[in-house]
C-alpha cells in the first residue's frame, strides 16, 4: 500500500513526466506497460519506429487530433528496458504548455494512468531487473548534491553493496547445508564433525560482520550529512560564525543574550563531502521556558552531532566555561572566538585541562569580523570530514535498515554460538535467520512489507 492509500496495479500501463518539472529545452515522458507501444501509435498515429532508434514523429491528441508536440520517440520492448515491460520514451520541448498536452492525451487513453512515486523502479525491483539496494543507489544518485554522494551512489548502484551482502548470505547458506545434512542424515557417511568443523568459519563470518558496523556512520553521513554542532555559552559568536561558513546571513546576530532559541541548519560541500552545519542556542543555565526549550536543544543536537564546534571568547580565555567543557572530547574542535576584540592575543592554555583531553591538535583562533583564523579552522574542518567520510575498502552501508539488519545477523549468530553444542536444530534455525536477515536488505526474502518504505522518497517518473 504506497503512502496515499492507492495500491498500484502492475496490470496497468504508467506514464510520467520523467525528467524536471518546469520550462526546459527537453522534457521526457516514461510509459511503461502492456499498452505502451499502443499509446505510442494512438498519439502519433504512425506504425512505431525500430527498438531504440530515435524517430521524430508528430503527436497528436488520440481523440481531438491537436496537435501536441513534434518529437523524439524511443521504443524498449521488454525485457530490455529499464521497468523489464514494454517502454516508450517521449523527447518533448520542454514547455509546460506542450508537457500538460501530452500528459492530459495519455490519461485519456484507455489502461493508462499516471504512475505513482517510484513506480517505475519498483517495477524495475519486481521484474528482477535491480535489487533494493541498487535501487536505494539509484535514489541516492537523483538526490546527490557533492561528488562523493555522487560516486557513493554510483557504487551502490553498480551493486557494491548487493554483491558484499549476498556474498556473506551465500556462505551463510553453504554453512546451512551442512548443518542440515547432519541433522537430516545422521546415519549417512558424512564427514566426522560436520558443524564442528564449519562452526569456526560463521563465527569469523559474525566477526567480520561485528567490524564491519563499526564504521563511524560514514556511509550513512555521506548520504545524510556530516552533523558540525556549533557550541558555545551566549555571545560566544556561533552564529556570526554560522553566517561567515555559509557565506550568507542565515542568522541573525545581537549582542543580546539569548538570541538564538532554535537551532538553525545550513549545508556545505566541504571538499566534495555534503556537511549540515547546526547553529545552537547559547548554553547557560535559565528560567525563560522558550530559552530553556533552546538550550534543551542544544545539548540534543550535540549529543548526536558527528563533531562540536566548541566557541570559547578570546577575552574569556584561557578560562574555559564549564558549559563548554562538558562537550570537550578528542573528536571536538575548540575555536578561540572574537581575537579582534582582545589586543595582541595569545593562545596559551592550561595544559593540565586540554592535553588530557587530547585536544591540543584542535584548538583554532578565529575572528569572522577580520577573517582572522578562518582559512585554518576550514581547513580543519576540510580535513575532519574527509577523515571520518573516506571510502573504505568496502563499501559502506548507507541505510537505517541495512544496519538493522546487519545487526539481527550477528544476533541470530550469536544464538548459534550458544545453540551449537547445545540443540543441532535449534543452531540450524539461527545461521537459517541469519541468512534471512542479509536477504531482507537486497529484497532476496520477506520485503513485501518494506517495499512501500523503501519506494516512497522517489519522485514520480522513477
Amino acid at each position: 500500500m504506497s503512502q496515499t492509500g492507492f495500491q498500484p496495479s502492475t496490470t496497468d500501463t504508467i506514464f510520467a513526466l520523467a525528467s524536471g518539472a518546469g520550462m526546459a529545452g527537453v522534457a521526457v515522458v516514461r510509459i511503461s506497460g502492456a499498452a505502451a507501444f499502443e499509446a505510442l501509435a494512438s498519439l502519433s498515429g504512425k506504425e512505431n519506429p525500430k527498438p531504440r532508434m530515435a524517430t521524430l514523429r508528430e503527436l497528436k491528441h488520440p481523440k481531438s487530433k491537436i496537435r501536441l508536440d513534434k518529437a523524439l520517440v524511443l521504443t524498449f520492448p521488454c525485457p530490455a528496458s529499464f521497468t523489464g515491460e514494454d517502454v516508450v520514451e517521449l523527447h518533448l520541448h520542454g514547455g509546460r504548455s506542450v508537457v500538460a498536452g501530452v500528459l492530459e492525451a495519455l490519461a485519456a487513453l484507455p489502461g493508462l494512468r499516471i504512475a505513482e512515486p517510484g513506480e517505475f523502479s519498483r517495477r524495475a525491483f519486481e521484474q528482477g531487473k535491480l535489487d533494493l539496494t541498487e535501487a536505494e543507489g539509484l535514489n541516492d544518485l537523483i538526490h546527490a548534491q557533492t561528488a562523493a554522494q555522487r560516486e557513493q551512489a554510483l557504487s551502490q548502484m553498480d551493486g557494491g553493496l548487493k554483491n558484499l551482502y549476498e556474498g556473506w548470505r551465500a556462505k551463510l547458506i553453504g554453512h546451512l547445508a551442512h548443518l542440515e545434512a547432519d541433522i537430516d542424515f545422521p546415519d549417512e557417511d558424512l564427514p566426522e564433525g560436520v558443524s564442528g568443523a564449519i562452526s569456526p568459519d560463521i563465527l569469523r563470518l559474525r566477526e567480520k560482520l561485528t567490524q564491519y558496523l563499526v564504521d563511524g556512520r560514514r556511509g550513512e553521513a555521506l548520504r545524510d550529512g556530516f552533523r558540525i554542532v556549533i557550541l558555545g555559552e551566549p555571545n560566544a559568536g556561533k552564529s556570526t560564525l554560522l553566517n561567515a561558513l555559509a557565506k550568507s546571513d542565515v542568522a541573525i546576530v545581537s549582542e543580546e543574550k539569548g538570541t538564538t532559541r532554535d537551532t538553525i541548519e545550513v549545508s556545505l560541500d566541504l571538499r566534495g563531502y555534503p556537511v549540515r552545519l547546526i547553529d545552537t542556542a547559547g548554553l547557560r543555565e535559565v528560567e525563560n521556558t522558550v530559552e530553556k526549550e533552546g538550550v534543551r536543544r542544544a545539548k540534543a543536537k550535540a549529543e548526536d552531532a558527528d563533531l562540536r564546534l566548541i566557541l570559547v571568547r578570546a577575552d574569556e580565555w584561557p578560562s574555559l566555561p564549564e558549559a563548554a567543557t562538558e562537550w570537550l572530547d578528542d573528536t571536538s574542535i575548540l575555536a578561540i572566538s572574537q581575537t579582534d576584540r582582545v589586543k595582541m592575543f595569545h593562545v596559551e592554555h592550561p595544559k593540565s585541562s586540554l592535553d588530557e583531553l587530547g585536544l591540543a591538535k584542535n584548538i583554532v583562533t578565529i575572528s569572522a569580523h577580520n577573517d582572522h583564523g578562518m582559512d585554518d579552522l576550514l581547513a580543519l574542518l576540510e580535513q575532519c570530514v574527509e577523515n571520518a567520510m573516506a571510502p573504505r575498502e568496502v563499501p559502506s552501508l548507507t541505510r537505517l535498515r541495512h544496519r538493522e539488519a546487519l545487526e539481527a545477523t550477528v544476533e541470530h549468530l550469536h544464538r548459534f554460538e550458544d545453540n551449537a553444542s547445545l540443540d543441532a536444530v535449534l543452531a540450524a534455525e539461527d545461521v537459517r535467520m541469519a541468512a534471512r536477515s542479509l536477504g531482507k536488505i537486497t529484497g532476496r526474502v520477506g520485503v513485501e512489507d518494506m517495499l512501500d518504505v523503501v519506494f516512497s522518497d522517489f519522485c514520480i517518473g522513477k
